[in-house]
Order: structure tokens, then C-alpha cells, then sequence
């Protein structure tokens, strides 16, 4: 019975997602009416979920997710990124297509500071577009450049998806981490393969030119330096103290969010930046939390219901094979990608989809990996692709259209794809370095 009413609440929920209910409200009223049904008690069911809420929000793994965008918030309003993309033009300036390359060499650094795409995506559109579009480059591929290497701040860590995973699963952050470093660099690896392969077939896309003569002033050479070297440093204190095991995650994130305002003061942030960055970090952040609440409601809804054993049947009584029931999981995951954002898709299927997983026999860690790196392609399909539509916001170009962006992003979608059957084929991409190090 409970397993039915399970099913019903999931049906209502699409049904409000599709109606344009904010995820965080459909997922708390379903799992209160369904929790409600199948207990016959409101008083009950308030109780058990007022409970799970209040103990979803006392653990302390939950600071990890404001620190880690407090600290990429004020990297990217200081002009670090800025930095960082113009020491990466100058030392790949022999290879063709070397502005995209710059923008995903950049990327996969500055990655290591943000946590979300969003911030990549925004600062990359300003800073590595107008760069591209100067020298002659094909509109669509400037733009599908920095939307594809955007999504690189999902996988390498600090990721704000890999937090949320590892909250629904229970599962070590760190590990979760150290676990994206390889599959993150296979990643990059296979974009500037394809950005070079692309600019030697086509040099029309991405025409060569010389800059040699441009000389920086001290001032100029010193603020890269400290931009440049900044981030890198903060990735040494975040990355390596929890490789190390002298951080926890938590503890991390808030070092990385200090030093990330030692860089910031030092680039000239004024207590009005300040201010201002710890604003927009609030505002990303509360509705993350706020969903993180609910889906620990949703979870609790699942495992009274016992919906989890009741789907697994569904899927394995049906005598689909391990490789049909992956294909259906990646099929869900890029509808979904099409309809609402990366975190809402975590929240609503892996409750379910990492405990068939395990009955499937594959590694916990290496499936987060692949979740992510499939719901990370979620980002640029249309029709709702988020990166897409902040590149399109943020770029000083009208003639940029949603259109010219989705095609350019494409086979950036189609890499994304392949590095998650990567670590699927080969799951100790993504679990050598926590076997090794934690």
C-alpha cells in the first residue's frame, strides 16, 4: 500500500513541476500528503516531517555549501578570474584555437574556487568572449566554449552538486571530491582536444594571431600575479587540506572563504564588495538549503513507503538488463535537464536511482561521478539549458542568441556525455585517488 501511495505522490509531483511549482514546495506538500496517507495520522506525519527537517539542518556538512560559494563569489567579483584567463592565453599562445583553450584551461582552474557553473559561466562570458570575437573567431564557437567548459565548476571539486549528492547519500564529501579530480581533468582534456582538432580542420573557427608585442606594465604583471597565483593558492588550501586530511570539508570551506577575502582586499575590494558578495552568496545559497529541507522530506515520504524496494522490483521485475536500467536512468536525467535545474534533478532521482545502483553492483562513488557528469549535460540542452541562458545574460552581445549558443555547446554536450561512459566503463577514474588518499 505504501509503495502505491508512493507512486501517486511521485505522479503529483510531476504534476506540479510541470504546472511551474517551485521544486522545493512540490516536494514539501507531497511529502507531507504522502507521509500523511500512509500513516492515517496529520498529527504524525507533521511531527516525523517537522523532525527530519530539523535534523537535516543541524548537521554541519550544510555550512559547506555557503562557504564554498561565499569563497568562488568574492574570487570572481575580485578580477582573479580575469588574471587567470590572461596567464592562461599567454602560456598556450603556440596551440591553435588558443583563446578556447584559454577559456577551458581557465575554467578547470577557476572550477577549483567556485563550486557552481553559474559563476564561470558569468565571469567567463565577460572576460573571454569579447577576447575571441576581437581576434575573428566564429561567433558560435567562442560562445559554445565558454558555456561547454562552464560546466567543469559541477565536477571538480569544491562542487555544490557534489555536496548535495553526498548529503542525500550519505556519503563522504571528501571522497566525493578527491573523486571528481580525474574525471574533471579527463573532462578538460577531451574539450581542448576537440577545440584544437576543430581549429586545425576549420582554422576559419579560431584564426591565429600575435599579441607578442603587448608588453604589461608592473602594476598590470603584479595584479595578475596575485590574481593568478591567489586562486591557485586557494586550491592548494582547500583541495590539499582535505586530501591531506588536515581539513574536514567543512572546515575547508571556511579557510578557502578567509582566504578568498585576503585575495579579494588585496585586489582592492572595498567593504561594499564585501558586503555585496556576502549578499549574492546568501541568495544562491537559501534556496539550495531550502531544497536540501525538503528533499530530506522526500527521502523520509520514500523510506516509509518503502519506494525504494517497491521500484527496484518494478525495474528488475521486468527483466530489463543492468545496461537498459542505466540507459533509462540517463534518459530521465537529460529530460529532466531539459525541464529544471541540476540540483532539483539530484534531489528528486537519486533517492532512488543510487540504491538501485548498488543492487546493480556499481560503486557508489564512481555512480556519483557518472550522475553528475550526465545531469552536468542537463546545463546546455534546451529548452531551459541554465548555463546557456547566463552566457546569453552575460555576454555584451545582442547579436548572441539562445540559438547560436545551444548549437556552439553541442558537441561540448556530446564530450560530457562520453567522459560520464567513461567513468561508468572504468570506475577507478573516479575512485583511485579516495582509495589512495582517504
Amino acid at each position: 500500500m505504501g509503495g502505491d501511495i508512493v507512486l501517486w505522490m511521485l505522479g503529483l509531483l510531476v504534476v506540479f513541476i510541470v504546472l511551474g511549482v517551485h521544486i522545493g514546495v512540490a516536494l514539501a506538500v507531497t511529502s507531507a500528503l504522502g507521509v500523511w496517507l500512509i500513516l492515517g495520522s496529520f498529527e504524525a506525519a507533521v511531527s516525523i516531517l517537522g523532525n527530519t527537517a530539523y535534523e537535516a539542518v543541524r548537521k554541519d556538512v550544510f555550512a559547506v555549501i555557503p562557504l564554498f560559494v561565499l569563497m568562488g563569489d568574492i574570487i570572481s567579483r575580485s578580477g582573479a578570474a580575469g588574471d587567470l584567463y590572461r596567464i592562461c592565453d599567454r602560456t598556450l599562445k603556440r596551440l591553435p584555437g588558443r583563446l578556447a583553450i584559454a577559456t577551458i584551461s581557465g575554467n578547470t582552474v577557476f572550477a577549483a574556487v567556485t563550486g557552481v557553473s553559474i559563476a564561470s559561466a558569468a565571469a567567463f562570458s565577460r572576460i573571454a568572449y569579447p577576447e575571441m570575437m576581437k581576434v575573428g573567431y566564429r561567433q558560435s564557437f567562442a560562445l559554445g566554449a565558454v558555456a561547454g567548459s562552464a560546466c567543469l565548476g559541477m565536477l571538480i571539486p569544491p562542487s555544490v552538486l557534489l555536496i548535495v549528492w553526498a548529503i542525500l547519500t550519505e556519503m563522504s564529501v571528501g571522497a566525493l571530491f578527491i573523486a571528481g579530480i580525474i574525471p574533471g581533468i579527463v573532462l578538460a582534456l577531451l574539450f581542448v582536444g576537440y577545440v584544437v582538432i576543430a581549429a586545425i580542420r576549420a582554422p576559419d573557427i579560431a584564426p591565429p594571431f600575435q599579441d607578442d608585442l603587448v608588453k604589461l606594465t608592473p602594476e598590470e604583471l603584479r595584479s595578475e600575479l596575485v590574481g593568478g597565483l591567489g586562486i591557485l593558492g586557494l586550491i592548494m588550501l582547500v583541495i590539499g587540506g582535505i586530501w591531506t586530511g588536515f581539513f574536514t570539508p567543512t572546515e575547508a570551506a571556511g579557510f578557502g572563504a578567509l582566504g578568498a577575502l585576503v585575495i579579494g582586499l588585496i585586489k582592492g575590494m572595498r567593504l561594499p564588495d564585501v558586503v555585496e558578495a556576502i549578499i549574492q552568496a546568501g541568495r544562491t545559497t537559501a534556496p539550495i538549503m531550502f531544497l536540501l529541507i525538503t528533499a530530506q522530506m522526500y527521502s523520509r515520504l520514500l523510506a516509509i513507503g518503502g519506494a525504494v524496494n517497491f521500484i527496484q522490483g518494478m525495474f528488475l521485475d521486468v527483466g530489463l538488463e543492468p545496461w537498459q536500467i542505466i540507459g533509462l536512468m540517463i534518459l530521465i536525467w537529460i529530460v529532466l535537464g531539459m525541464l529544471i535545474d541540476s540540483v532539483s534533478i539530484i534531489l528528486l532521482t537519486v533517492p532512488i536511482f543510487a540504491p538501485i545502483a548498488m543492487v546493480l553492483g556499481l560503486d557508489p562513488v564512481a555512480f556519483a561521478i557518472f550522475g553528475i557528469l550526465i545531469i552536468e549535460a542537463g546545463l546546455l540542452t534546451p529548452p531551459f539549458g541554465l548555463l546557456v541562458y547566463t552566457v546569453r545574460g552575460s555576454v555584451p552581445d545582442e547579436t548572441a542568441t539562445l540559438g547560436k549558443i545551444f548549437a556552439g555547446s553541442f558537441p561540448y554536450f556530446l564530450l560530457i556525455l562520453l567522459a560520464g561512459m567513461l567513468v561508468l566503463w572504468f570506475p577507478w577514474l573516479a575512485t583511485i585517488l579516495p582509495e589512495l588518499m582517504l
